[in-house]
């Protein structure tokens, strides 16, 4: 089974007030913790980004622009027209913010679904970034975004939830402001919260 992996960076970071891509933790841009944990899980990986690529570079990943720009589904929907080209069967996503990720995050999706549309959840949360997508899905997905659709949640109905235990910090928790930013650098540096 060939799957492949996207980073979903195309977010404007509101909450933030900065590219979350570039945001430091423990002196690594947040889009290469990310990186670190999801790139030894796929056969190739992608950030979906939107902007000038060139701030990704550092990556030396190939920077996958939204075409839809209806948010998250448009990153999804970018990573897998770049994987079905390139042969793969299935894509991994998972959020630039989310540097906590399982480093069985891909082998437990697709035990899940078999290969279906998976999610993960923990603590009773669904993490609809992080999914297992058939390639098979864009055309779905294209005609969703067509029609104006563009709720992640609402894409992901029907798919086989992936549990996954909730632990300290919780593996799929999203650095959404910089206190948030300060709790994670707590976390790595070993301190007890």
């Amino acid at each position: 089974m060939r799957i492949f992996g996207v980073i979903l960076a195309g977010g404007a970071g509101r909450r933030m007030g900065a590219d979350k891509a570039l945001l430091s933790l423990a002196g690594l841009p947040l889009a290469s913790h990310v990186q670190d944990r999801l790139a030894p899980q796929v056969e190739d990986l992608a950030l979906s980004a939107n902007g000038d690529p060139a701030r990704l570079a550092f990556t030396g990943l190939p920077v996958l622009p939204d075409q839809e720009g209806q948010g998250p589904l448009s990153g999804v929907l970018a990573g897998l027209d770049w994987a079905a080209r390139a042969g793969a069967e299935a894509l991994v996503t998972a959020s630039v913010d989310t540097p906590f990720l399982p480093c069985d995050l891909v082998p437990r999706l697709w035990l899940a679904g078999d290969g279906a549309l998976a999610v993960a959840s923990s603590g009773g949360r669904l993490h609809p970034t992080c999914a297992l997508w058939p390639v098979s899905a864009a055309a779905g997905l294209r005609s969703y975004l067509a029609s104006g659709g563009a709720r992640l949640m609402e894409a992901c109905s029907g798919a086989v939830v992936a549990e996954f235990a909730t632990e300290v910090p919780d593996p799929f928790m999203n650095l959404n402001t910089p206190e948030d930013l300060a709790q994670a650098e707590v976390w790595l540096s070993g301190e007890v919260p």
